[in-house]
């Protein structure tokens, strides 16, 4: 699966940030290195257009975590929290990231989806028609058949030192911790 990323290719990459922050969460209990990831994401190459796609809450909290991708050089473009009537929420930019991959795709040589949703399969299939695409994902929340369609894949599960920030170490219990009575005497 492995391709020639060459200097001149013009890159577009794509950040379902909402994937990767609770991939990055659940998988590991850390928060992700974006500059790291976009780094190995263009890999050399001519970057168009980084986007990240956001969610907003009403408190406003992540406005400084928005300003430390826009230093990065990733823009970003939001939308409100949707809460519903009985509590369920949806956040989610699912179709503002196909239809910006799609009016960006004749402009890119290689268009980089940061996110293991396998919704996006029918706009990885449609977009390598005309254009190289690549994923970055945590390998253990990625969709198997998005990995399949896709050109090359970077699984950032496979080096989480570099893209992860405040990884917490596994917790081990006390009782794993303790060594037998028995054993004390023999050190």
């Amino acid at each position: 699966m492995a391709i020639i990323k060459q200097k001149s290719q013009r890159v577009g990459v794509f950040i379902d940030t909402q994937n990767l922050y609770h991939s990055a969460r659940n998988l590991f209990g850390a928060k992700v290195n974006f500059g790291a990831i976009l780094s190995d994401a263009v890999a050399g190459r001519n970057l168009v257009r980084a986007i990240a796609y956001l969610i907003t809450t009403e408190g406003g909290e992540e406005k400084s975590f928005f300003e430390a991708l826009e230093k990065l050089g990733i823009e970003t473009k939001t939308k409100e929290l949707q809460i519903f009537f009985g509590g369920a929420m949806k956040a989610d930019w699912d179709v503002g990231i196909a239809v910006d991959a799609i009016k960006l795709a004749p402009k890119l040589d290689a268009i980089v989806l940061i996110s293991g949703d396998g919704d996006y399969i029918p706009l990885v299939e449609y977009l390598k028609a005309t254009t190289q695409v690549e994923l970055v994902a945590f390998g253990k929340s990625c969709s198997s058949k998005l990995k399949e369609v896709v050109d090359d894949f970077i699984d950032l599960g496979a080096d989480p030192k570099r893209y992860l920030l405040n990884q917490r170490q596994p917790k081990r219990s006390n009782r794993q911790n303790r060594m037998p009575p028995e054993n004390i005497n023999k050190i």
